[in-house]
């Protein structure tokens, strides 16, 4: 998996609470970082393209691993 300069853990977390602290990390970081995340809810398979789609950050992958999903977006 590739490199990433933070992580943030949503695990356990219901919609919309992994997107909200997505939001509020990537707004933390400079542009050009990568933030991975880490979430079970099985709504962020779906959320999270969305959410980067609308927002302009790019969502380098989303890998499912077992019961988790890992995402890699970079701020824009």
């Amino acid at each position: 998996m590739s490199e990433f300069d933070a992580e943030l853990d949503v695990r356990r977390l219901a919609c919309p609470l992994p997107i909200l602290r997505t939001k509020k990390a990537l707004a933390e970081m400079p542009a050009g970082q990568v933030l991975r995340v880490v979430a079970t809810d099985r709504g962020a398979l779906k959320d999270f393209p969305d959410f980067c789609a609308k927002t302009g950050h790019e969502l380098i992958s989303a890998v499912t691993l077992g019961e988790e999903f890992v995402f890699l977006i970079r701020r824009r």
